[in-house]
């Protein structure tokens, strides 16, 4: 599903005479194209789903790959960012780390990042987020056993409502042995730290 600007254009220039100002000023003018390409942009894993995002991002290696079944593949403080749906306010400061049991190949790492990069690119929850990486971290690895761990500050705690700038949520989801191992959980968040 593409991200219809047209439409964008249209209710962000309504929201600008909601909110009192006149969208026809000079500062104001291109206002409404300007978010509809942006929001083309930083909502980009709208247009997809994890089964297509698994797809995009699944270059696998499998040469002279030996592991065994407990080494752990960990890529920590993937930097991304994301909108909450409750409020459509920014999740920031957001780091992503995850970690997954490689079953006899491996994944390209840079596409661990693209993947973390492309879910967070929705209207999301954090714990949601998390869910989302580990799907397509099994779909793209092969491997059921992921975890994943998000840390962030969200805009709509920090800068509105209760207001508490210093306030982090951390949340972490776990699939496969990750799920039922809690050494393996506590490996992963050690390493982590």
């Amino acid at each position: 599903m593409a991200i219809d600007k047209e439409a964008v254009m249209l209710h962000v220039k309504g929201l600008l005479e909601a909110l009192g100002d006149d969208p026809e000023r000079e500062g104001l003018r291109e206002t409404p194209e300007r978010v509809a390409r942006m929001y083309e942009e930083i909502f980009e894993g709208m247009n997809y789903t994890n089964k297509e995002i698994a797809e995009m991002f699944s270059k696998i290696f499998e040469a002279d790959i030996r592991t065994e079944s407990d080494d752990m593949v960990i890529v920590k403080d993937i930097e991304v960012f994301s909108y909450c749906e409750h409020h459509l306010a920014l999740m920031y400061d957001m780091k992503v780390s995850v970690a997954y049991l490689p079953k006899g190949r491996v994944l390209g790492l840079s596409k661990i990042a693209r993947i973390a990069d492309m879910a967070a690119k929705r209207l999301q929850l954090q714990e949601r987020l998390g869910a989302d990486i580990a799907e397509i971290l099994q779909l793209a690895s092969g491997s059921e056993d992921i975890a994943v761990a998000i840390e962030a500050n969200h805009s709509c705690m920090t800068a509105r409502g209760i207001k508490k700038p210093s306030a982090k949520t951390f949340t972490t989801t776990f699939r496969g042995r990750f799920k039922s191992d809690t050494a393996l959980q506590n490996r992963f968040i050690f390493q982590i730290k």
